[in-house]
């Protein structure tokens, strides 16, 4: 696989279409997600980058309230794998301490009072989590507003993202890598990646991951593969209706391709596009 890390520096370039609160936007799934801590700036073209905590921790922030930058790359959407270390239950959410021998950091998970949380996902300590989320400062104090919280059940995962992780640093610390003649391998194709799953061009990587997937998950996933929603993504009606699948059946896909995290949820949690890398 061969992740595009250009474009300005984005990671993982997106458009989310939406503003909100302090950890709203995109990435909601399950439920929207509040903030409490003031107005938070619009969610535009924004980037989507694999850290370790020590690079959160270790984030700049040329004043209050500016853009974090990690190796002079802008950064607002981050993912990480911890060790669950504290779980502290709030009045509107749930504070985790997670640590990934890298560092510690809170990550607040935001709870909805309009809707059931009892069926999201329980978390012991000294659990392996996967975060997806929004890299915030209150009070000089940083932490993770969670967007998305998944237990990690394979170890292989946990050194599947270091390696990620170390990839993007080296790419902006060092630069695209190159071949023999001096040439650029940064956007060939080659499989020349740390990543786990290698694809020649294209969507290789995320087609590998839906090769393994329930026939209607393959059927949500080509249709919006082939559908012209860009980055603000199709909601999840007329993806049923593209595909020919019942609204359950494409809502169950959507869980089992976001699970394999091949697409993600952009304005709403019934809005899907599919995750580029």
């Amino acid at each position: 696989m061969t992740a595009d890390y250009g474009g300005g520096g984005g990671y993982s370039r997106t458009s989310y279409g939406a503003a909100g609160g302090d950890d709203a936007g995109g990435f909601v799934y399950g439920g929207s997600q509040g903030g409490s801590q003031g107005g938070g700036r619009a969610s535009g073209e924004e980037s989507l980058r694999p850290v370790t905590i020590k690079q959160i921790i270790d984030a700049e922030q040329a004043y209050q309230d500016a853009p974090f930058r990690i190796d002079g790359v802008e950064v607002s959407q981050v993912t990480f794998v911890g060790m669950v270390r504290n779980i502290s239950p709030q009045t509107t959410n749930i504070t985790f301490k997670l640590d990934d021998g890298t560092g510690l950091i809170e990550v607040k998970q935001w709870l909805d009072a309009d809707k059931d949380d009892s069926g999201k996902p329980q978390f012991q300590l000294d659990q392996y989590v996967r975060v997806w989320g929004r890299l915030k400062s209150f009070n000089n104090k940083r932490h993770v507003g969670a967007h998305v919280i998944k237990p990690v059940a394979d170890f292989n995962e946990v050194n599947y993202h270091l390696l990620e992780a170390t990839y993007v640093h080296l790419f902006f610390t060092k630069g695209a890598k190159t071949d023999a003649n001096g040439q650029s391998n940064g956007n060939t194709g080659d499989n020349d990646s740390m990543f786990v799953d290698d694809g020649n061009s294209g969507n290789g990587a995320n087609d590998d991951k839906v090769r393994h997937c329930s026939m209607n998950a393959k059927k949500f996933f080509n249709w919006l593969q082939h559908a012209e929603g860009g980055n603000e993504g199709i909601h999840l009606n007329l993806i049923a209706q593209g595909a020919k699948l019942s609204v359950n059946d494409a809502m169950a896909a959507a869980e089992e391709l976001f699970g394999t995290g091949v697409v993600y949820t952009t304005i709403d949690d019934e809005t899907f596009a599919i995750l580029d890398y």
